[in-house]
Parts: structure tokens; sequence; C-alpha cells
């Protein structure tokens, strides 16, 4: 066990060597310049030499089973220096912060677009109970804590949100690496895209915002206070909009969607 913990811990350090070696690497688009970061090349390479043709000696050591469970335990311990750091970088900012602070709050209501958008696609691809954890949000931890308490993990719900959970761990920090700097270059502001950088998730926030910084690296202090406010605003709030206002609506819509009990079909409560 403690062998193995070890390969993975230097297996780590290898993959975020190359990474940085790497570098920042910029994609020009037309008018758009797409930055990847080393982010994105660290999560490529895992999830490269951990296809099934690849996880062959050293590597499937390295990809053990105890040492998965291990690291899904413990990340979150390994983004509580982040979250410290969040909060350094709001407190120089904090008075410019509160001057638009009803913004940072009505964006809060974006967290029920998945409920309205993606519940009726969902359903439409043939999901049923399935979409109730899917599309609670961007199902990062406070989804999942919600939908395995619940429901727990072994129901559909919960194979929803699982789902969607590793999907968001394996591709959202790609996603939102790419997408802000393309949304900078159709023009919007940088500051709403800071603000939009916080929806959840410690990994999704530091691509989109350092795609920002990358792309504007005089605004750097302001984009990084800005992500950093939204990225704790959501995740104090947003966990009470989900449970009182997502959640809600999420059942309502299900019910309205499938027909409920008027079709003789099962009801989520």
């Amino acid at each position: 066990m403690k062998k193995q913990l070890l390969w993975l811990i230097g297996f780590v350090i290898a993959v975020v060597t190359v990474a940085e070696l790497v570098g920042m690497q910029f994609i020009s688009l037309g008018n758009t310049t797409i930055t990847v970061l080393p982010l994105v090349f660290s999560v490529l390479l895992a999830m490269l030499f951990g296809l099934p043709r690849v996880r062959k000696g050293f590597i499937a050591k390295v990809y053990s089973k105890s040492n998965i469970q291990f690291s899904a335990k413990y990340l979150l311990y390994i983004m509580l220096p982040l979250m410290a750091r969040y909060g350094a970088d709001v407190a120089p900012r904090l008075k410019e912060i509160l001057t638009v602070g009803w913004v940072f709050l009505f964006q809060e209501l974006g967290n029920v677009g998945t409920v309205i958008i993606g519940l009726p696609i969902a359903l439409m691809l043939g999901l049923r109970r399935e979409a109730i954890g899917a599309t609670l949000g961007l199902g990062r931890e406070g989804e999942l804590a919600y939908i395995s308490e619940k429901y727990t993990l072994d129901s559909a719900e919960g194979r929803g949100v699982l789902s969607l959970y590793l999907i968001g761990t394996l591709f959202g920090s790609i996603f939102f690496s790419i997408f802000a700097p393309i949304m900078a270059g159709m023009g919007f502001d940088y500051r709403a895209l800071a603000m939009s950088s916080g929806v959840g998730s410690a990994s999704m926030m530091t691509a989109a915002s350092s795609s920002l910084i990358a792309l504007m690296p005089e605004n750097e202090t302001t984009i990084a206070a800005y992500a950093a406010a939204s990225q704790l605003l959501t995740s104090f709030v947003g966990t009470y909009t989900m449970v009182f206002v997502a959640a809600p609506l999420q059942r309502f819509m299900y019910n309205l969607l499938t027909g409920g009990s008027r079709r003789g079909k099962e009801t989520v409560q």
C-alpha cells in the first residue's frame, strides 16, 4: 500500500513537471485565441496513461484500486490550501466587490440553468430518474452530497450525479480553459467572465480564470479577485439555491414533463 502510494506521488510529480515544461500554449481560431494551460496537459496525460491498453507494468501499479480510492478520498484536503488562497485574493478587492455585490447574488440564479435547460434535454435523450442527479447542478461536491444523502449513490439518481461528477472531473477544466477565452474574444467584459468562472468547482474556476489572466495579464488582480469571490459565494449561497430553488423546481419540471402520476409513472418526491 505504502509502496504504491509512493509510486503515485512520483507519477504525479512527473506528470506535473512535463506539463509545466510544455507550458501555456496558444491556439488562434480566427479572431479568438484559445489558451491551453499546463493544467489541461496534466489532465490529458493522466487520462492517456489511465487507458486500459497503456495501464500495464509500472502504470498499472500507479492506477491500482487502492491509489484510486486514496485519491478520491483525499482530493478535498488538496483543495483546502487553494480555498485559503481564494480568501487571500478576495480581501484586497473586497470594497470593489461589495459595490457590485448584487451582481454576484444575481448570478446565483444561473444555478437553475442546468434544470431549466438540461432536464428537458436529458429526458429527450432517454434518461429518466438518472436525469435528477445529472441535471441538479454541475455535479460537483455539493450536488454529490445532496443526491447521495437523499437517494444514495446506488440509486438511478446517484448514478446520474456520479456520472456527471466523473465527466466534470475529466473534461471540465479542459472545457472551461477553452470556453472562457472564446467568450472574451466575442467581446464579453473580462469582469463578467471572471464572475462566471466561479461555478462551484475549484479546478474549473482555476482553468477559466487562468486562461483569462493569460490573455489579459494587466487585469490579473481583478480577474483573480472576482473569480475567487464568485467561487466562494457559489460554494456557500449555491448550496441553499440548490436545496430551496433548484431541487423543488426540478421535481416540478420532472413530474410535469414525464406526466407523473397522471400517466401512472413514478413521481419524484
